[in-house]
């Protein structure tokens, strides 16, 4: 290895380098110092160059000094190094003297700058590059909330699924639960019935013997005691064994019904109310919440009975109670809708006694039996309510020369009525008689209201209030002006016919009159006749009718004719516009 330190060798080593190295080294460190002058827009290269190059000199003197290379292959690399930093060292503290951010070359050379903003479109699209990316980062930061979001959710409605998993399981325990305390209660219901079977039967066989038992343990024995002693008019004991017969929970009707009599007339409505509430809330049996609601009044009461059935549809004493509400021994007066509501709720009570349904019911069978026959009295004379026809009103309709004339027939009492034709638009009502009904001591609803004759066919609408003040309907009746003119003039023809035909009317000998027949002509299609005779050979030729004034002769129209005298009577068929046919009439001439 050649040393560096060697006398003077070194010297000219290092002139020999330098002439060797120098001149490349030189030019190249200039280029590289206006390169970076040149792209100083970009990025401060000149400042890197000088900064690597010192670095790189440093290095490799160095490495020279410690002999770690020769000195005459290292000092080409350390001259060029050494220049580098120098030239780049140079225009970067040029540079920074004259704050020229695009260069020195650029500020002095005007070419120069214009290559620089050529190369600014480079760094315009690097730019746009840059932001690109920025732009593609928020993308794909997006993305990732977007996939955390649908993961979030997936797990949601894994969750979801998970739950509903887990109501399906509860639901269908819930249903095995209730499946179970149905079969309980079906089980617990034919105790029940063997067990008031049992005490009827006990309260039967002690009824037969009489008297009272010294010391009551038995529920039938309780009723047995309560019934002796309130037939013996000691109401204090009767009242203590019902308590005690009370205390047993027995879901039968009659006790508590003859319980609940007696507290009325010791302590009045409001007394029974207050014990039969205190049972009520100690004790489960249904019964005694019926009775309890018994003790309440008029409309609170029914309301009452209405929920108690609503939610108990199968307590078939109820029925018979909620009947009673409407009877006409509670009601004095009724109206058909009243009719209805009994006879329905006796009905549904009735229908409970196939198969000895309402003997679980009833301790004293003797009361069951009670109950069937007023229910079946009672459907007997309600039988014809339940007809709907039997509510429908009917209207009469009768033409005069300015109008229609409508009657309303109802069928039961009302205190106002009102009418509508069409199915749209208010109700007129028809107003008041100056009378009073004597059915409800208000006065009188008129029956009946006018129309003019001009009136087309349609729909009439008649609705009413009942006594109680209950609306009833609207119903709808079918109103045709021609049908209804015909209809009316028939029913006169046919109520008088007798004076259809007059011989030698007001002193008119020899002339043969049929006046009536020629005013209610609308309802006429043939007039036959015989005289002396029943041949019906003739006929007497009708005007047509005239509907604008349906009653009217025309003044060119003869409503007579003549005969001989040897006529002595005459017979009479009239063929009405409906096809039917009067029976022949025969008239005698006086």
């Amino acid at each position: 290895m050649t040393n560096i330190g060697a006398g003077g060798a070194a010297p000219s080593l290092i002139r020999a380098s330098l002439s060797r190295t120098g001149k490349w080294a030189g030019s190249v460190a200039f280029i590289g110092g206006a390169v970076s002058d040149i792209l100083n827009p970009l990025a401060p290269f000149a400042a890197y160059i000088a900064l690597i190059a010192a670095v790189a000199a440093i290095i490799i003197a160095i490495a020279i000094v410690l002999r770690l290379v020769l000195a005459a292959r290292a000092l080409p690399a350390l001259i060029f190094a050494t220049t580098a930093a120098a030239v780049a060292g140079g225009v970067y503290g040029l540079q920074q003297q004259t704050n020229a951010q695009n260069g020195v070359i650029a500020s002095l050379v005007p070419a120069i700058a214009g290559l620089q903003q050529s190369m600014g479109i480079v760094t315009e699209k690097v730019a746009r590059i840059e932001q690109t990316v920025t732009q593609t980062q928020k993308t794909v930061e997006q993305v990732k909330q977007s996939t955390d979001t649908v993961a979030k959710k997936a797990d949601e409605i894994a969750n979801a699924q998970q739950q509903q998993t887990q109501q399906t399981a509860e639901v269908q325990k819930t249903t095995d639960e209730v499946k179970k305390q149905t079969e309980k209660l079906q089980e617990t219901t034919q105790q029940i019935a063997a067990s008031i079977d049992t005490i009827a039967r006990g309260f039967a066989a002690l009824a037969a013997q009489g008297g009272a038992i010294a010391e009551p343990k038995r529920p039938d024995e309780f009723y047995h005691n309560a019934r002796v002693y309130e037939l013996s008019g000691d109401m204090l004991n009767a009242r203590r064994s019902y308590l005690a017969f009370a205390g047993f929970d027995v879901d039968a009707i009659d006790p508590y019904t003859r319980f609940a009599t007696l507290l009325r007339v010791q302590d009045g409505k409001a007394g029974a109310r207050e014990v039969f509430g205190a049972l009520a809330d100690k004790g489960k049996a249904l019964s005694i919440k019926l009775v309890h609601i018994q003790q309440f009044d008029d409309a609170q009461r029914v309301d009452k009975l209405k929920s108690f059935i609503s939610a108990n549809p199968d307590f078939a004493p109820a029925y018979f109670l909620l009947a009673q509400e409407f009877s006409e021994d509670r009601l004095g007066a009724q109206t058909l809708a009243d009719k209805r509501n009994e006879a329905e709720a006796l009905t549904k009570f009735t229908s409970y006694e196939k198969d000895g349904g309402l003997l679980t019911y009833f301790v004293d069978q003797t009361q069951l039996a009670d109950w069937l026959d007023r229910s079946r009295s009672r459907l007997a004379a309600l039988s014809d309510v339940l007809d709907p026809a039997r509510f429908v009103p009917s209207l009469t309709p009768m033409r005069s020369n300015q109008g229609w004339s409508m009657t309303i027939s109802l069928p039961e009492p009302a205190t106002a009525i009102s009418w509508r034709m069409g199915d749209s638009g208010p109700f007129t009502d028809t107003g008041f008689l100056a009378m009073n009904d004597q059915t409800t001591g208000k006065p009188m609803a008129n029956p009946s209201f006018e129309m003019p004759d001009s009136t087309v066919a349609g729909i009439i609408a008649i609705k009413y209030l009942d006594i109680r003040g209950r609306e009833t309907g609207p119903f709808d009746i079918r109103f045709d002006p021609e049908t209804a003119l015909q209809q009316g003039n028939k029913q006169i023809l046919d109520q008088f016919w007798t004076s259809w035909i007059a011989f030698d009317a007001s002193g008119n000998h020899g002339l043969v009159y049929f006046t009536q027949m020629l005013s209610y002509r609308c309802a006429i299609k043939q007039v036959h006749y015989s005289l002396n005779g029943a041949a019906l050979d003739k006929e007497i030729k009708m005007p047509p009718c005239d509907k604008k004034d349906p009653y009217a002769i025309p003044y060119d129209y003869q409503p007579y004719f003549k005969v001989a005298d040897s006529v002595k009577s005459m017979s009479v068929q009239v063929t009405y516009t409906d096809g039917t046919k009067s029976p022949v009439r025969e008239y005698k001439r006086q």
